[in-house]
């Protein structure tokens, strides 16, 4: 099945002028769920889906439970007929800016948030729920076969690749325990430093384990089909010119939130440790330093499965709808005050 960002039901029309409850801006397990949960609570809410899922190249979702092996793309399809089922609206797009705007006369926050098509709407919370991109090491033939081959989490893709002869491309100090998760996977495990460090002690777990250690820098990935669209990973070429056959190679990516078009929310970001990249800053339930705005799902934790991702876009519609619960109760108030 294609990944698509609004199927069935494609809402071509909705309205600009109007002042949603909450805007969503991404489409994917931690947006809608929290979508899911304002909607139940009657909030209007509107996700803007860029239809770039991060798992769009697997082929099921595994580790969600009742959900196994589903689909990448049918779970986002189930999930977005639910959301509109109570009334939530998702819209083809990408955001371009997003950004405070004029708060209410009792100083509670409001936003605009601009599509790459002119469109502008206007929402009294935002949860940004974007995800993240996976960058890999810059290996000739290695992005490719990225997520089918070339693998990143033994949890999303391990029992698929059981009992194969795996490869660990090393990029720091993450890799060793990649290593040692895939060792669960395969009797057959070669590490290939790739320059990085690693001291003695490391190397004698590492052969206590059985797993062999290649020193000699990486060239290239060779592909069985010699570089045409189709062929599976036919080994590690090394700059000595051998070649260690390997079936799957397992990769820790460099994991960047995506930020675009949101500079204007000024919402923190911080370094994952070892240079594995960024992520959003944010407190309980994804609530962050800007008011008003949440980050739920793998923006703010990178490790996040999809199961995880969307109990925290749930965890952050909740609070979502609290907040605005209590907004709503103090303009009422404000109003009586007044009259």
């Amino acid at each position: 099945m294609s990944v698509t960002t609004v199927d069935a039901k494609s809402e071509t029309e909705y309205e600009t002028e109007y002042e949603y409850d909450a805007v969503v801006i991404g489409g994917g397990a931690a947006g809608l769920n929290g979508a899911l949960m304002l909607a139940r609570s009657r909030r209007s809410v509107l996700v803007i889906d860029s239809g770039t899922p991060r798992n769009a190249p697997a082929e099921g979702v595994h580790g969600l439970l009742g959900q196994e092996g589903v689909p990448p793309a049918e779970l986002l399809h189930r999930g977005r007929e639910e959301v509109r089922g109570y009334g939530g609206r998702i819209v083809a797009g990408e955001v371009t800016d997003a950004a405070l705007a004029d708060p209410t006369a009792e100083g509670d926050p409001r936003f605009a948030v601009t599509l790459a098509d002119g469109t502008v709407l206007r929402a009294r919370r935002l949860l940004v729920a974007t995800g993240l991109r996976d960058v890999l090491p810059d290996v000739p033939g290695l992005a490719r076969h990225w997520g089918h081959s070339v693998v990143h989490c033994p949890y999303c893709h391990g029992w698929e690749v059981r009992d194969e002869p795996i490869g660990i491309l090393a990029v720091g100090p993450a890799s060793v325990h990649h290593a040692l998760l895939f060792r669960q996977l395969t009797d057959d495990l070669v590490y290939f430093t790739r320059g990085t460090e690693l001291d003695d002690d490391t190397r004698a777990r590492f052969a206590a384990r059985g797993i062999r250690v290649v020193d000699t820098p990486v060239a290239s990935v060779e592909s069985t089909d010699g570089g045409d669209e189709g062929g599976a990973i036919e080994g590690v070429r090394l700059t000595d010119g051998r070649t260690v056959p390997r079936r799957i190679l397992a990769v820790a990516t460099t994991m960047r939130a995506r930020t675009d078009g949101l500079d204007g929310l000024k919402l923190p970001t911080e370094d994952l440790p070892g240079g594995m990249g960024r992520h959003f800053a944010t407190g309980p339930a994804g609530i962050t330093s800007v008011p008003g705005v949440w980050v739920a799902g793998n923006a703010t934790d990178p490790a996040a499965q999809v199961g995880a991702s969307a109990a925290a876009g749930a965890l952050a519609g909740a609070h979502i709808n609290a907040d605005l619960a209590n907004a709503d109760t103090n303009a009422a108030l404000a109003a009586t005050l007044l009259s």
